[in-house]
């Protein structure tokens, strides 16, 4: 027993060593590729030491802050993913399906388009919303427990009425709407240091609180009845749950926007090549959204080049067909 349990985590930890590898690989494609085509000796040397030349300014001004902003987003959506898939027991549920995304993106353009001034409000803005969202749903799906099927019917519901609220705040003020198009399809191009800035708190205060918090979704994961029985509080973990990927989702769509999919692709994903411990899981999903996002977003930059297109519509692309292959397996196994 002792050494089957040793060779499970002897597995887990060689695969979490792989995704560290894949982090590292996606970190200088993404640095690396663009208009103007990099080395990864240049990346580590303009890195660590100053030099002011083309290469320098490019990574520093332009390719550095983009990376690390992508890496962040990926990080704050994937987990926001797993655990509203873990709290809602439903594998369809992501941050842009059932509307915890629209509720962030209303509310933080509801700052970027009426109140611009406060631009540094939009972190918290978006948190706001997604936590509003977040608890609609909650409260509409919750019949005798939160079902599934309900959870994806509210998402959607809540969602077309965030949407409409969007676009009614782009029909009043069609002359503020330029400014905020890159924000509407999810994109990076317009990222600098100041996004990162906004974006790094938030970030390091949700993965401090998912660092004590894998063995609670375990056990919330077995059903409501056993895990009271375990000693847990359901609803007050339930909740910190829901606050938390409300803090995550929010955070990442401050920033870059209405970016689709992350949330739902990644942790299927995870789960298939580590498994449903959370333990495992979200170190796992850490390294394996960031390294996504900075992939799909280095393809943005290069595939249509010198034209680039939204990451989110690279996004969009690859999550449209999974959503519809998970819809699918759900149905062969109803």
């Amino acid at each position: 027993m002792v050494n089957n349990i040793k060779k499970v985590i002897k597995n887990k930890a060689m695969i979490l060593i792989l995704l560290v590898l894949l982090f590292i690989i996606s970190f200088f494609l993404s640095v690396g590729n663009g208009a103007v085509k990099i080395s990864p000796a240049e990346i580590v040397k303009s890195i660590f030491f100053k030099d002011n030349n083309t290469n320098y300014q490019i990574i520093w001004n332009v390719r550095l802050p983009r990376t690390l902003v992508a890496a962040l987003v990926g990080v704050c959506l994937s987990l926001s993913g797993v655990i509203l898939q873990g709290i809602m027991k439903n594998p369809l549920a992501g941050p842009n399906i059932i509307g915890v995304s629209s509720g962030a993106g209303l509310f933080a353009l509801i700052i970027l388009i009426l109140f611009p001034q406060y631009y540094y409000l939009v972190p918290m803005g978006a948190f706001c919303g997604a936590l509003f969202a977040t608890l609609i749903i909650y409260i509409l799906a919750w019949k005798g427990g939160a079902q599934p099927t309900r959870l994806v019917l509210a998402g959607v519901a809540v969602s077309s009425l965030f949407s409409a609220g969007t676009n009614a705040l782009m029909t009043f003020f069609p002359d503020r709407v330029q400014g905020v198009l890159n924000f509407m399809v999810g994109g990076l191009s317009a990222v600098t240091w100041e996004d990162f800035k906004m974006i790094v708190p938030y970030t390091i205060l949700g993965l401090c609180l998912v660092i004590f918090l894998p063995n609670k979704l375990n056990i919330l994961m077995l059903g409501d009845e056993m895990a009271t029985g375990l000693g847990l509080n359901v609803e007050k973990t339930r909740f910190l749950f829901i606050i938390l990927s409300s803090l995550l989702a929010g955070s990442a769509v401050s920033v870059v926007g209405l970016l689709g999919f992350v949330g739902l692709i990644v942790p299927h994903i995870g789960r298939v090549i580590i498994g449903s411990d959370h333990r495992f899981l979200f170190p796992g999903i850490i390294l394996l959204g960031s390294s996504t996002v900075m992939l799909c977003d280095t393809l943005a930059r290069t595939l249509f080049a010198p034209v680039e297109i939204p990451v989110g519509i690279i996004m969009s692309v690859l999550g449209g067909p999974f959503f519809l292959y998970l819809l699918k397996l759900r149905g062969e196994n109803s």
